[in-house]
């Protein structure tokens, strides 16, 4: 990264999106202003995740009227942490801001993020605080970062979600990442780099129908936890530890009564209870080895995490120029297929009257 110094970035911002079309006018003018106010080279980079709500089309018409703007639009809904990859592979400006298109993440916040990265920081992260969300929605959150900030390998920030600053080279890192399960949080973290923090408030959604429904929201966990700890394994040495306590206690309770007291054990309630409980044990630990195994299993298939249907952007006049010269070679191929088509009749014509009977 050269041709640069920390007063004058140039600033990418990625937004995935799935049916916002509701909110796209606004937030694009919301962006722009803020980022024309920081810095005269940006672009704001769309990623259509399989809309249906006419957001494909309206894009396609921002992206015509404002060369700043860039539309990516993929084949299918993959889901938003592939659209987030889409968009960080997209990427290529000094500095990259990753923010949600729901209007939760405030635009104005990203001078703050500028102002820390212009102090030398490759990173700066949204600690989201003020919720908008329902009790049991904010509880769940609340309890998901702590119980992931535990068990982590790693220290990951709490209540830091995607919104964020990143410089170049940690967006290219990233990048080099092979993993498919991708929890950006966590690798955000990973990688390292000089990191620091901004807090932010949370907004309102411009609707109430959330585009991550709580199996997203769980999928996501799992992928959290799974990519970043190894305690769900490591719970089962405690399971093993109890399994033997109980099975020693069995042992010297049946014994006792054999040698000093004579009496049987009476019911069967007792080891039928004792055998059901480890039976759900066992189940519950293939069920966290499948989880590995799955991911394993995905990131050796070696699928991409995304395919992209075709880009909206602002054509150029090389872009104009280009249209025309491939509709002029195809204009030209069309007359000579049909002018050969003329000839071949005009041939078959005189070779029949040339063998037809005076």
């Amino acid at each position: 990264m050269t041709g640069f110094t920390r007063s004058s970035p140039s600033i990418d911002v990625v937004l995935p999106l799935l049916n916002e079309a509701a909110i796209l006018r606004s937030l694009t003018s919301k962006l722009k202003e803020t980022l024309s106010a920081l810095t005269q080279d940006w672009r704001i980079l769309f990623v259509n995740d399989g809309s249906t709500d006419g957001s494909s089309e309206l894009l396609d018409h921002l992206a015509r009227e404002d060369s700043r703007l860039y539309a990516i639009h993929l084949s299918r809904n993959f889901g938003h942490t592939a659209a987030v990859r889409a968009g960080l592979d997209y990427a290529s400006k000094d500095v990259v801001v990753l923010m949600d298109s729901d209007g939760q993440d405030d635009p104005d916040a990203i001078s703050a993020l500028v102002r820390n990265w212009r102090q030398g920081y490759d990173v700066v992260y949204a600690i989201r605080f003020a919720r908008k969300e329902s009790l049991w929605k904010r509880s769940l959150f609340y309890a998901f970062y702590r119980v992931l900030a535990w068990v982590s390998s790693i220290a990951i920030p709490r209540d830091a979600g995607n919104y964020s600053l990143m410089d170049r080279r940690v967006v290219e890192q990233l990048r080099l990442l092979p993993e498919s399960d991708r929890y950006l949080p966590g690798l955000r973290t990973w990688v390292g780099f000089r990191q620091t923090s901004v807090q932010v408030e949370r907004l309102p959604r411009h609707d109430v129908y959330p585009r991550v429904r709580l199996k997203g929201l769980i999928s996501l966990a799992k992928t959290a936890f799974f990519s970043f700890s190894r305690v769900p394994l490591h719970f089962f040495y405690l399971l093993a530890c109890a399994s033997a306590l109980v099975s020693l206690f069995s042992i010297s309770f049946s014994l006792y009564h054999k040698i000093f007291t004579g009496l049987a054990i009476p019911g069967w309630a007792s080891v039928t209870s004792v055998s059901a409980f480890f039976g759900a044990i066992n189940s519950l630990g293939i069920a966290i080895l499948g989880e590995y195994v799955a991911r394993i299993y995905d990131q050796v298939r070696g699928r991409p995490s995304y395919i992209i249907a075709r880009h909206s952007h602002h054509a150029t006049t090389e872009d104009e120029d280009e249209t025309r010269n491939q509709q002029h070679h195809t204009l030209v191929e069309e007359l000579v297929g049909l002018e050969t088509s003329i000839q071949s009749m005009i041939a078959s014509d005189l070779s029949m009257m040339r063998t037809s009977p005076s």
